[in-house]
């Protein structure tokens, strides 16, 4: 039975292409064929040198020349011919076919060695008296015999094996080879010396062939991370496998094919779910063979970095082995040779992980503790930064519990104090994890609900904090404040909105029993209004409560983030005294708090109505964002600012950046919901995927946990306009009622700015004009005193829409002055997609009543459309026009002027023209800056000048 070795045949198919090595075959094809030839293939075990020595071999055949094959066995294989000088070389000549009229006498003496060829080799000569000359007449035989075979392709692999009589005849031929002789040899890099003779490469004899012998030497490398993909793509049958899935496997096999062929087949399912994959058992045995080569020293020495893990330098080794300076640095020596470790920049580690597994599987139980608390102990006294987590799994295998739960801690306050919340949050959960006392379980976990605040976490933080407080144990102040945290965590980060918001409720009279700052703090949180939380009046009544404690309060991180968050909630309500509210900030707060009252404050004047607030607002939260690294806070900026950009229009380029979020943010429930509804939103609008939209904005809907004000009215908004659009007014009517209910439920009509108009329309298409006036007269009543404009502008909007159900209406208060107005307010608060949705209905309208001007105004808002890329609505206005008998110019492909400038473009180039600034020309035309920008540009490129004050020559009359 033979030993298995590393570079056997592979136990499965391999891919059609062998991977990574095309060019190498390539290049190696054409050296065989040019008269004596001697190729030399190294590499480590498992690279693939066999594979491609099958490849070489196979083309050569295919010429039609002759190949032999020969494979050296380890000194010490269960092998039949292992004994025997030549063996390879016996076993692969048996195979030839030689004419007997080539071969000369000599050759006879091959007669024992070759029974097989007996009938053609000549009588044996006499037995030499000196066995010497016997084994030279043997040698100078194989020599002879080979060089008759004329052209063909000798190939002897594992060179690391052979023997002293194997390596004789290779040193011999390769000194003198036959003129039509090509010669291929393997070898492993690292080998122990057969002779002091020793050849370089890993070849058992230095090789010094004459100078007309083509010789080619190829040192095979392990394949990049790439090429690892693309092997397992192909043993897969996958066209691809994923970039994370790729790179965990280049690290558990290093590149080796052998071993990537291993792991795949048994583990087909591996791409599912990235996990750590099974050791295979040939692997492990090939890892347990060659350390039973190496000297009991050598052994301890790769225990120790077996337990280690990562690279480690001499002293390390050592003392994790037992063994002094020296000692080690020969150990280390005979594991480099066999292979077993590798070096790099002064440090030794195993070829890939699966190694380090197995060989770490071959350490004694009893032996593993001793040797992890020796690692333990070793680090400690290394220079530079403690590796407080690689010493805390040391001590954990150790089964000393206690100082692995301190070194946790540890690293966790480590990460906390340099800003890394991700980093401590994972830390305190593996602290609480590893079953710390009473004292210090109560204590890691109250770290663990200040810091996950600001990390991205998914719900084992929740979970831990809960089984803390079930146990009872914390007395009225950490749990109070471990609860109000964990409400927090659940209103931000877990989707769980009025679950938080209880929770948060219950803190406050323990919290009251220790701390009134932490109490009116947690008034302040559950003060801010969500359409999926309590109605609006509570809000107040909480918050009117936490104002009555604030002036009881003297820390000043407490003071500030109860007047945060009091700013917050007045603001998301349309408080006329939230602005004062934010003035009375204070300066000195945290970076974590100025990034989010920020973003908070953002959100609030985006969806409200305050475009220049908003701007505000968002560009101190970036600035706070950008000093720390809270990857919570980060998506919480980002997210506000994509809403921010989708409202005013701003849309080149945010389909990629929503895209990008909706994959990153996916353990955030609301920044999740934010990230899909823009991308359904610009589905819909820029592409006119109305299916797809839809899905996304109903992931959206379900996804967002309480929502201030944003997700599902504008979600339900873009429904609604797709039913209207395929002419279901029923649907429609349909999908505004659930979020209708919401909003008369909370009385949060500041937030219906998207949701009303459409809903409006909805209704007047149903036939339900009275339910249409009654939810108008509702909107204006929720918004009455309230700083809304946004609101103010939908409301406007509303009664332009009840026009189409009273009829023609002259005057201020006529259809006609409404459209005008609410188009104006829009455009005020750079609004230009609701400032076009407006001018479409009036269009429409005007044509249907047969009035004047309807083409014109539709035109218009086909225009404004084309502006933002709403490539859905312009199709839907000159459907519109169609439908009134207005033929357009274009067809409804066609959405662009070419290189000419549309009658907007050309008014806003003729005011630019006569000096006026972009928002002289904004105020003038009644468009937003950004969107005169965007015209001026435009106008600028197609005239073919560079500057506003040639566009006058260039306009024409």
């Amino acid at each position: 039975m033979r030993k298995e070795a590393v570079n056997a045949d592979p136990p499965i198919p391999l891919p059609a292409a062998l991977t990574g090595r095309s060019a190498l075959l390539d290049g190696l094809r054409p050296v065989l064929g040019r008269g004596p030839s001697v190729v030399v293939i190294t590499g480590e075990a498992g690279v693939g040198k066999s594979r491609l020595v099958r490849e070489l071999l196979a083309g050569t055949r295919s010429s039609g020349t002759p190949t032999l094959a020969a494979r050296c066995q380890e000194p010490d294989a269960p092998f039949p011919y292992a004994p025997i000088p030549y063996a390879p070389l016996i076993e692969a000549l048996s195979r030839c076919r030689p004419r007997p009229e080539d071969l000369p006498p000599v050759t006879g003496a091959l007669r024992g060695l070759l029974p097989e060829l007996a009938d053609l080799l000549p009588p044996a000569p006499p037995r030499a008296d000196d066995p010497l000359a016997g084994q030279h007449r043997v040698l100078r035989a194989l020599c002879a015999l080979t060089a008759s075979l004329g052209r063909v392709v000798l190939a002897v692999e594992d060179l690391q094996w052979a023997d002293g009589s194997t390596a004789a005849f290779l040193h011999a031929i390769v000194a003198d080879p036959p003129p039509e002789l090509g010669l291929v040899l393997t070898a492993r890099r690292h080998t122990l010396p057969h002779t002091g003779t020793e050849g370089g490469g890993g070849l058992p004899f230095p090789m010094r062939p004459p100078a007309h012998v083509v010789v080619a030497e190829r040192h095979l490398a392990p394949l990049s991370v790439a090429e690892t993909g693309v092997m397992a793509a192909g043993l897969l049958g996958a066209r691809a496998v994923p970039e994370e899935f790729t790179d965990r496997l280049h690290r558990w096999t290093g590149g080796l094919p052998y071993v990537i062929e291993e792991v795949l087949r048994e583990w087909p399912d591996s791409t599912t779910g990235v996990r750590e994959p099974p050791l295979p058992a040939s692997v492990r045995r090939v890892v347990v063979e060659r350390l039973r080569h190496l000297p009991s020293d050598a052994r301890r020495v790769v225990a120790a970095a077996a337990v280690l893990g990562d690279p480690a330098p001499v002293h390390l080794l050592g003392a994790v082995a037992g063994l002094a300076e020296q000692e080690t640095r020969r150990a280390l020596a005979a594991a480099l040779k066999e292979g077993v470790v590798r070096a790099a920049d002064g440090t030794y580690a195993f070829p890939y992980e699966l190694a380090r597994r197995a060989a770490y599987e071959a350490v004694t139980e009893p032996e593993r503790p001793v040797l992890h608390l020796r690692a333990a102990r070793a680090l400690t006294r290394c220079t530079g930064p403690l590796p407080l987590v690689r010493v805390a799994e040391h001590y954990r295998c150790a089964g000393l519990g206690t100082q692995a739960v301190r070194c946790l801690e540890a690293a966790a306050d480590r990460a906390a104090r340099g800003g890394d919340a991700g980093t401590a949050t994972d830390r305190y959960l593996d602290a609480l994890r590893g079953g710390p006392s009473a004292v210090v379980r109560d204590r890691v976990a109250l770290k663990l609900a200040r810091v996950a605040l600001n990390a991205r976490t998914g719900p084992q933080v929740p979970a831990a904090l809960r089984e803390v407080l079930d146990r009872s144990s914390l007395g009225p102040g950490p749990s109070g404040e471990i609860r109000l945290l964990l409400g927090l965590l659940l209103r931000n980060q877990s989707g769980s909105g009025l679950e938080a918001l209880e929770e948060i409720a219950r803190a406050v009279p323990d919290l009251l029993a220790v701390s009134t700052g932490q109490a009116a703090r947690a008034l302040a949180i559950i003060a801010i209004p969500s359409l999926k939380g309590w109605p609006v009046g509570e809000h107040r009544r909480l918050l009117a409560e936490a104002e009555r404690l604030l002036p009881q309060v003297d820390e000043e991180d407490l003071r500030s983030a109860v007047l945060a968050n009091r700013a917050t909630a007045l603001a998301l309500m349309g408080d006329p005294w939230a602005w004062d509210a934010v003035a009375d900030l204070p300066e000195a707060i945290t970076v974590e708090a100025a990034a989010r009252v920020h973003a908070n404050l953002a959100g609030a004047a985006t969806a409200l109505g305050h475009p220049e607030r908003a701007r505000a607002f968002q560009d101190r939260a970036w600035q706070a964002v950008r000093t720390n690294q809270a990857p919570y806070l980060e998506a919480f900026v980002e997210t506000t600012d994509m809403l921010a950009a989708f409202t005013s229009g701003r849309w080149a380029g945010l389909l990629e950046r929503a895209e990008r979020a909706e994959e990153q943010y996916q353990d955030v429930p609301d920044f999740h919901a934010e990230a899909l509804l823009v991308c359904g939103l610009l589905r819909l609008h820029t592409k006119g995927q109305t299916d797809v939209a839809r899905r996304l904005l109903d992931r959206a809907v379900s996804t967002t946990a309480l929502d201030t004000g944003i997700v599902l009215t504008s979600a339900a908004a873009a429904v609604v306009r797709v039913h209207l659009a395929a002419d279901r007014p029923a649907q429609a009517v349909q999908a505004v009622e659930g979020v209708l209910h919401h909003v008369r439920r909370t009385g949060a009509w500041v937030w219906a700015s998207a949701l009303a108009p459409p809903a409006v329309q909805a209704l007047i298409r149903d036939g339900r004009d009275g339910e249409a006036h009654r939810l108008v007269a509702e909107l204006a009543d929720g918004i009455a005193r309230r700083d809304a404009p946004a609101a103010r502008a939908a409301l406007l909007t509303c009664r332009a829409l009840l026009t189409t159900a009273t009829g023609p209406q002259t005057g201020a208060g006529g259809s006609d002055a409404l459209h005008v107005a609410a188009a104006d307010a829009w455009a005020a608060l750079e609004r230009p997609y609701e400032a076009a949705y407006v001018r479409e209905a009036w269009g429409l309208r005007l044509l249907a009543a047969g009035a004047a001007g309807g083409r014109t105004v539709l035109h218009e808002a086909i225009a404004a459309y084309q502006d933002i890329d709403a490539v859905w609505d312009v199709l839907r206005c000159q459907r519109g026009l169609r439908e009134h008998g207005q033929v357009t110019v274009r067809r409804p492909g066609a959405l662009g002027y070419g290189d000419h400038l549309s009658p907007r473009e050309r008014a806003v180039a003729r005011l630019a023209s006569l000096g006026l600034s972009n928002r002289e020309i904004a105020r003038e035309l009644v468009l937003s800056h950004r969107t005169v920008e965007h015209h001026v540009a435009r106008a600028l490129r197609k005239l073919g000048v560079s500057s506003r004050t040639e566009i006058g020559s260039q306009l024409g009359p």
